[in-house]
């Protein structure tokens, strides 16, 4: 006798705003719809812009054991042996050569990168300001010490612009030479030109066997624009930023408010819906 069949094979969900509430935490509520539908023969995923550095210790606390992708697709980490599966640097003469043109344009950045590896620090120079609470970060007097090891990824500030006109503005600078995102408060990053998240879940999507046509994705950012692309169905969450729910297939509620479970229960035909 053959297995029901499920809407979805793979479930992929972004981290900040999408997955975890304010605290930082997975409300019971999400928690036992996605392990509902994973009983079910559905995968759980966690596509985040975190590196697996920061992205480790918050997979270990909810329980969370299998393949992420992290540092926007540039790593695939398997969070239960603690280890990489791959990972992707950005070019470091490329980086600085890319806010370089973004300060002769726009004026001084403060700057940050994240180094490279399942323990890399992050390293910040002067005036950078730290968005997500209690992040370790060693702090730089200058940009010269943002190349000391390779990195992931940089991060850049202007103290006069908003965080969509900043990336804007790099993306009309330095777009064709690294790609730029928004990916959060006061996030806006620089990475390896033509990576996404979808590069990463394209890649742990082929290892555990599952495609794009099976894949249900939520999200909040436009960092989450290329995921939504890539899977079948795309939700963004009642908080998201408006370029997210202009492509969305989907409407949820907040991540406060449960909006992954509320999606699951609905589809899998889970208790709450």
């Amino acid at each position: 006798m053959s297995s029901p069949r499920i809407p979805y094979r793979l479930i992929a969900t972004d981290l900040d705003g999408t997955l975890l509430t304010g605290s930082e935490t997975v409300s019971p509520r999400t928690l036992a719809a996605l392990a509902a539908a994973s009983a079910a023969g559905a995968v759980h995923i966690v596509v985040t812009g975190r590196p697996a550095a920061v992205t480790r210790s918050v997979l270990d606390d909810i329980g969370y054991t299998g393949l992420a992708v992290c540092g926007q697709g540039a790593q695939v980490y398997d969070a239960g042996a603690h280890r990489l599966i791959t990972s992707v640097t950005l070019d470091r003469q490329l980086a600085a050569l890319a806010l370089a043109k973004i300060e002769a344009e726009v004026g001084p950045l403060s700057a940050a990168a994240h180094q490279d590896g399942v323990d890399g620090r992050m390293v910040a120079g002067p005036g950078f300001e730290l968005i997500i609470a209690d992040l370790p970060m060693t702090r730089l007097e200058d940009h010269r010490g943002l190349w000391s090891e390779p990195i992931g990824k940089l991060y850049i500030q202007h103290p006069g612009m908003g965080d969509d006109d900043l990336a804007a503005a790099a993306r009309a600078v330095v777009g064709d030479l690294v790609g730029v995102v928004m990916a959060g408060e006061g996030i806006v990053e620089l990475l390896p030109l033509g990576l996404t998240k979808a590069t990463g879940l394209g890649i742990a999507a082929r290892r555990l066997g599952v495609t794009a046509a099976e894949t249900i994705a939520f999200g909040d950012m436009p960092n989450d624009i290329p995921m939504f692309a890539w899977a079948a169905h795309g939700v963004a969450m009642a908080n998201a930023h408006a370029e997210l729910k202009a492509v969305a297939d989907e409407l949820t509620a907040s991540n406060e408010q449960d909006g992954v479970a509320l999606v699951l229960e609905r589809l899998f035909g889970l208790p709450g819906a």
